[in-house]
């Protein structure tokens, strides 16, 4: 039988002092430890502070003419990380056509409201007019973005105004609020346009119209809202996630930020509430496959109208005009909705 021998570790006695100077070791260890660990968690928080602050200014301040990033959707992975490192390019905003590319006649006129930015105009007269109907941009364009409603609108018999909104196009200023300040550019317009007077805006340009009556003492004879969000919260968040990118904290610090470059409060810029306020009669159109407004953004703001309103549905449309990609049932429901506001006997 083997004779199994057991080797024990010899019990190395150690005295008071040197516990206490391992003690010490340790206890050094431990702090450098804790402090390389907090230099890097601060690092790390100002460079993506720093990332946060350059894409929300780029979002909100034009770049030199040049190239602008594509959409989210249209980028590669690679050109999506390098987008996400060094964010967006979006020069300024210019028309690119006229009403007379589109056979229309037009007259440009320069809106020069007390206090702010001069507003650059188009008109397209029809004979006897019935009222006027004025088209608001959405972000990152400018009045050539609506153009293509100005002729099915003319045969109903509508005048036509096309605005540049503050920062865009022909009008003064610089950057976006992506609706907070444009208000009062909607506002200024809807009071000089002859009446009745409807307001039409596509994305920021309907959340514009909103906060124009809401809170810049606008009275349209109604409102057109298409591709409407509900708050800029969520539609920052929508970006995000078109990037592939988790919404928070990425969208929450990109609105502080914004805040910060802009003045303005972002997390209180919410269509949805100023629906609550806003009791001229109202259509809503929004596409049910929009993914910079999704679907639920548009049924929340027409169900907080506080007025009379409709809502319609564009089966498989995105963030696009419906009067482009489904005249007919744009015309239907448009038609329908200007026939209620235009003056009896005409």
């Amino acid at each position: 039988m083997r004779q199994i021998i057991r080797r024990d570790t010899p019990n190395v006695a150690r005295s008071p002092i040197q516990h206490s100077r391992l003690r010490a070791e340790v206890f050094r260890i431990s702090v450098k430890s804790r402090r390389s660990i907090a230099v890097v968690a601060l690092l790390v928080l100002a460079a993506v502070n720093a990332v946060a602050y350059a894409h929300a200014r780029a979002m909100l301040t034009w770049a030199p003419d040049g190239a602008r990033t594509p959409p989210p959707e249209q980028l590669s992975t690679a050109g999506r990380l390098r987008t996400l490192l060094l964010g967006v390019r979006i020069p300024r905003p210019r028309p690119t056509r006229t009403p007379d590319t589109l056979g229309l006649p037009f007259e440009a006129h320069t809106l020069t409201p007390p206090g702010e930015p001069a507003l650059s105009l188009w008109e397209v007269p029809v004979e006897d007019p019935r009222g006027t109907v004025v088209l608001i941009h959405g972000y990152t364009a400018a009045k050539d973005q609506l153009l293509e409603l100005a002729p099915p609108l003319r045969e109903m018999g509508w005048r036509v105004v096309l605005v540049d909104l503050r920062g865009s196009g022909d009008s003064g200023g610089t950057g976006t609020t992506i609706g907070v300040t444009e208000a009062r550019d909607v506002a200024a317009v809807a009071a000089w346009a002859p009446r009745p007077v409807v307001l039409y805006g596509f994305s920021m340009g309907a959340a514009a119209a909103l906060r124009a009556v809401a809170a810049e003492g606008a009275t349209p004879d109604g409102l057109i809202l298409e591709a409407v969000f509900d708050r800029l919260r969520t539609t920052v968040g929508n970006r995000f996630r078109s990037m592939g990118l988790p919404a928070r904290p990425g969208a929450d610090l990109l609105l502080f930020w914004g805040g910060i470059i802009s003045g303005f409060d972002p997390a209180g810029h919410a269509p949805v509430s100023y629906a609550t306020r806003v009791r001229a009669p109202t259509l809503v159109l929004h596409g049910t496959e929009d993914p910079r407004a999704h679907l639920a953004e548009g049924r929340a703001v027409y169900d907080a109208l506080a007025g009379p309103s409709r809502w319609v549905a564009f089966e498989g449309l995105g963030h696009e005009l419906s009067a482009v990609a489904q005249p007919a049932r744009w015309g239907g429901a448009v038609g329908a909705f200007l026939e209620a506001r235009a003056p009896q006997g005409q």
